[in-house]
């Protein structure tokens, strides 16, 4: 996952408040039920010493599911809110969070923020019909999603029914329509895939339509497509199907995403190019050699030391002192991402039980040298 979105927060000064919390508004008491929920984040944040600023913030940012809008569809939400009061993370979350979370600390924590994130698997929905096509991107964290409509021509655009000598010719005339509207949708795909990259296309609604449409799919997108019956354009057409798929879809890939990382700290091990354990991979932290940081999902309770910058890490004083600095004392999984984040390292989250002998951390290199300890 490309984690520079975060750079915002740990370009502030702290301490930080994050919090993940339940917005979901769907219910008849919803706006109660939203202000009761946030006063109570408020009150755990007030008891841990948080200054008013910051819960006001917070406060203001989280009840906005009361004024409608996008924020009222939200079911879950993270936020990071620096010393100053100042938003510098404000992310939706795939669902209400598993865990809520209302901390006030010297750091802020964000592993648990970056395991609900949506869309970490950048893909595109396409809605078809004859006429056109409504299409939706949906980014990484920090990119900005996107919704294009096609609007085709739409005169004679239905096949004619009837018989007679004028027969054939409405019946060629609406087929070339299809066509054409279909081909100005697949372009307008096109350009999105070559800009944006995306993982996968489904592609939902009319049969006829989707069937058009997939055939004119240029060579940069055709193998991404996923076709499916269910889910059309209609005004009130039911949007659940569409979205419980590309959920499907997006768990898929961030499964093959784990298992792919895995492969490759074992295959670059071969090449000196992966390190696995805490000490080898903070060392590779400090010399920017991190071209992927892979983190348990259950770091546990290791603790680093941190000295002036993100970059100057250690496992023990003797580190801190081969360093010239004095060290604080950091929870590991914060310090780790810190340092990957610094050094514009990708990151991936993993179960602890699929970790290389189960260590909280491991790494793919940009490069090795000869003070490397690859643990070979």
């Amino acid at each position: 996952m490309d984690v520079s979105f975060l750079e915002p927060v740990f370009a502030a000064s702290g301490p930080f408040a994050t919090v993940c919390a339940d917005v979901t508004h769907t219910t008849e008491n919803a706006d109660t039920e939203l202000d009761l929920r946030v006063r109570a984040v408020a009150e755990k944040l007030t008891e841990q010493g948080a200054p008013e600023p910051v819960v006001e913030a917070l406060r203001t940012r989280l009840l906005e599911g009361n004024d409608g809008g996008e924020a009222g569809t939200l079911k879950g939400r993270a936020l990071v809110v620096a010393a100053d009061g100042s938003v510098v993370l404000d992310q939706a979350l795939a669902d209400a969070p598993t865990r809520e979370i209302a901390e006030w600390g010297a750091h802020p924590d964000l592993l648990p923020v970056l395991r609900q994130l949506p869309g970490r698997i950048p893909h595109i929905v396409v809605l078809a019909d004859r006429t056109g096509a409504d299409i939706t991107y949906m980014g990484m964290p920090g990119q900005v999603d996107e919704q294009e409509t096609v609007k085709g021509d739409t005169f004679q655009i239905r096949k004619f029914q009837g018989g007679g000598w004028a027969h054939h010719r409405y019946q060629h005339n609406a087929e070339n329509k299809w066509i054409h509207n279909a081909e100005e949708v697949a372009t307008q795909i096109s350009s999105m895939v070559r800009r944006l990259s995306p993982k996968f296309v489904l592609v939902a609604g009319d049969v006829r339509a989707r069937q058009i449409l997939t055939d004119r799919a240029s060579d940069l997108w055709s193998d991404l497509i996923v076709s499916m019956d269910e889910g059309g354009r209609a005004a009130g057409a039911d949007r659940e199907p569409v979205d419980r798929r590309m959920a499907e879809l997006v768990a898929e890939h961030e499964a093959r995403e784990v298992a792919q990382a895995l492969e490759q700290i074992e295959a670059a091990a071969a090449h000196g190019l992966s390190v696995t354990g805490t000490e080898r991979v903070v060392e590779a932290l400090r010399k920017g050699q991190v071209e992927t940081l892979v983190l348990a999902d259950d770091p546990g309770d290791d603790k680093l030391l941190v000295g002036n910058g993100p970059a100057e890490l250690g496992v023990n004083q003797h580190d801190m002192d081969a360093l010239g600095v004095h060290g604080e004392v950091v929870p590991a999984d914060r310090a780790l991402l810190a340092a990957a984040v610094a050094g514009a390292a990708g990151v991936v989250i993993v179960p602890r039980s699929a970790m290389p002998d189960e260590v909280p951390v491991a790494a793919v290199l940009r490069y090795t040298d000869a003070s490397t300890d690859s643990g070979s």
